[in-house]
């Protein structure tokens, strides 16, 4: 594992370098891209290669009071590639995004946490103890903190912040509660003692553990911080976020499924009616947002849920005896981890340079930007297509295969008939209303004309950005039109989940990814020649412009246009009783009636209980404990060596 330590230290030092040389601006910023960057391009070749070629490694460095242990295998190396190759992207696009020269240390300040959370994010998923793996947790959860306050004058984001930080620690608390009872009952720190368990002490641990890294990745109800703090940091910091770091919350759900080798019905059950929640609720959030990053934020439960299907019908087809449904839906849920990250990240890259040149994140203050910002329009619209699940783009291959699962399930006894039926119409009810979310989106934001002065004067500078999202749309469809290597990494990551079926047959696999291939072929050749048709016809033809029409009135307004809003009306109606929509819009009175106004918000009920019962407490207690920060460094000393005679009790 030495290249993969020795990238881990390059993106470590291309965070702190940048802090040392802030005050010169260009050679900091230069300096912090090319590290991380390169430090992620390096640690991407490596696990790139190891994954092909099937390596396992392990180093372990020990001491008498901290035992460190690393494991390299198929599950932490596909996680691994998503992490480094989005991290890769998004600190190039952080070149231009991040060019204020009047922010010179702020912007240093977040080079260093940028690098110290795509470390640990590594660590996390190579951690081969207990030890090893809450260190690297605590690391990643910090960096991603102050992360989130970057903008810490802005007292919404302060919030985002604290909101974020109890939910990461009550979530650790839970992970930590899981660990303890494996300890206990093994006496050892490492994974592997807990195949050894009774099955109710393994149904415990898995049940603290899902609650644990549930609240990492943003599973419904344990997403309320996700909304909040996503939007806050900065999009490449956004980015990294929501493709990857939530993404350590599913690799703890697999790695606990594994270790603990407990394939009971009752953990496909979990897994599966969660992800029907976080599906169908958060993308059901998602409609009723007027904020364009919120939306992408409840966007990433929505595809947790997606990826929680896949994992659960996995479950389901191993405690049932069905091999291939259980391979089909572990390969589906951990490509969409894949596709996931690669969408997401480019979304929320679009999003990024959208709310830099308009100064705005109201998507129905925006309006035309595809005429002045075509590249930025495609490249999101590509992204839109993909996270919709529409071929021919990656979403649609992790989900067929999530599909083709629960249709294998279906053909069985009672107990997967129901969840496999289940699972199918909630990816179907999932896929319809985020194609509607956002043919919202990029009709209200992109098409149409400019609602506002800021949306009229746009362009598209900034190389590094554009580039990124190139990139990233290129993978969607380049995953979407040869999915087949794509598709062998997956099956090699099941394998290593100890499922017991002895090598997975790659051929079966390979007959279905030609055929996919094929398809999306056929498709991208029909519409190809009917641009190629278009382009004929119009050949030597003058095109007239003009208004468009204004339904008779004679004066019409980019005001006239469909807002977002009230385009997904009649769709947050039907959803009434679960995400309650709140209006206010004073009645229009009188022969000559004055200014009116129309404002509605969509009340996540699971965040208004959460908030009366965990985090208003909890901000009171801090609140009420501002008198032990006095700035006294005698009582800070005093505080120390009270710690130390506490723990000479226990030690």
């Amino acid at each position: 594992m030495n290249l993969f330590f020795l990238s881990v230290g390059i993106i470590v030092s291309g965070g702190i370098l940048p802090l040392l040389l802030w005050r010169r601006f260009d050679a900091a910023k230069m300096i912090g891209v090319f590290g991380i960057s390169s430090g992620c391009f390096l640690g991407l070749f490596d696990v790139i290669s190891k994954l092909t070629q099937g390596q396992l490694i392990i180093a372990s460095f020990s001491s008498r009071s901290l035992p460190l242990s690393f494991r390299l295998d198929s599950l932490s190396a596909f996680f691994l590639v998503a992490i480094f190759a989005v991290s890769l992207l998004s600190a190039i696009y952080s070149y231009h995004y991040q060019n204020n020269p009047d922010k010179a240390f702020g912007i240093a300040v977040t080079s260093l946490f940028f690098s110290l959370l795509v470390a640990s994010m590594s660590l996390v998923v190579t951690a081969d103890n207990m030890i090893t793996f809450l260190l690297a947790w605590e690391i990643m959860s910090l960096s991603s903190f102050f992360l989130v306050i970057h903008d810490h004058q802005s007292r919404e984001n302060r919030r985002a912040g604290y909101l974020y930080f109890i939910f990461s620690h009550v979530g650790a608390m839970f992970i930590l509660a899981a660990f303890g009872v494996l300890y206990g009952h093994t006496g050892s720190f490492d994974f592997a003692a807990a195949a050894n368990l009774y099955d109710p002490v393994k149904m415990l641990i898995f049940s603290l553990g899902f609650i644990g890294f549930g609240s990492k990745a943003g599973v419904f109800p344990f997403h309320i911080w996700l909304p909040h703090a996503h939007p806050a940091a900065p999009s490449h910091i956004s980015a990294v976020m929501s493709g990857v770091m939530i993404k350590t919350g599913i690799y703890g759900i697999l790695r606990m499924y594994g270790i603990l080798n407990f394939h009971t019905p009752a953990c496909g059950t979990i897994v599966i009616i969660f992800g029907i929640l976080s599906g169908i609720l958060g993308v059901v959030h998602a409609l009723g947002q007027h904020d364009l990053k919120r939306l992408l934020a409840y966007h990433s439960v929505e595809n947790i849920g997606i990826i929680l299907l896949g994992i659960g019908i996995g479950m389901i087809g191993v405690s049932s005896g069905n091999p291939v449904m259980a391979v089909l839906g572990f390969s589906g849920g951990i490509l969409h981890v894949l596709n996931h990250s690669i969408f997401k990240s480019l979304l929320f890259m679009g999003a990024g340079i959208v709310i830099q040149k308009t100064g705005t994140r109201s998507i129905d203050a925006l309006g035309g930007l595809l005429k002045n910002m075509k590249i930025t329009g495609i490249t999101f619209l590509i992204g839109s297509m993909a996270i919709s699940g529409l071929p021919p783009f990656n979403g649609f291959v992790s989900e067929f295969l999530i599909y083709l699962a629960g249709f294998r399930g279906i053909a069985g006894n009672t107990h997967p008939f129901v969840f496999c039926l289940l699972s199918i119409i909630s990816l179907a009810v999932i896929g319809g209303l985020a194609l509607a979310c956002f043919t919202k989106v990029v009709g209200v934001v992109f098409q149409g004309e400019p609602r506002t002065r800021n949306t009229q004067r746009v362009d598209e500078t900034g190389k590094s950005m554009i580039f990124s999202m190139v990139v990233l749309a290129g993978a969607c469809i380049v995953i979407g039109i040869f999915p087949a290597p794509f598709m062998v990494m997956a099956l090699k990551t099941v394998s290593s989940l100890g499922l017991d079926y002895g090598r997975i047959p790659i051929a079966p696999f390979a007959h279905m990814s030609t055929d996919i291939s094929l398809a999306c072929a056929i498709f991208l050749t029909i519409f190809v020649v009917l641009i190629g048709f278009r382009i004929w016809l119009y050949k030597g033809k003058t095109i007239g412009r003009t208004g468009t029409w204004g339904c008779g009135f004679t004066q019409p307004t980019a005001k006239m246009q469909y807002t977002g809003t009230s385009y997904a009306a009649s769709i947050l109606e039907f959803f009434r009783p679960v995400a309650p929509r709140v209006e206010d819009h004073p009645p229009v009175n009188g022969l000559f009636p004055t200014k009116t106004h129309y404002h509605s918000h969509i009340h996540d009920m699971i965040e208004m209980q959460l908030d009366r019962v965990i985090v208003n407490p909890i901000l009171w207690l801090f609140d009420r404990l501002r008198w032990i920060q006095h700035g006294d460094i005698h009582l800070y000393i005093g505080y120390i060596l009270l710690t130390i005679v506490i723990l000479l009790f226990f030690v």
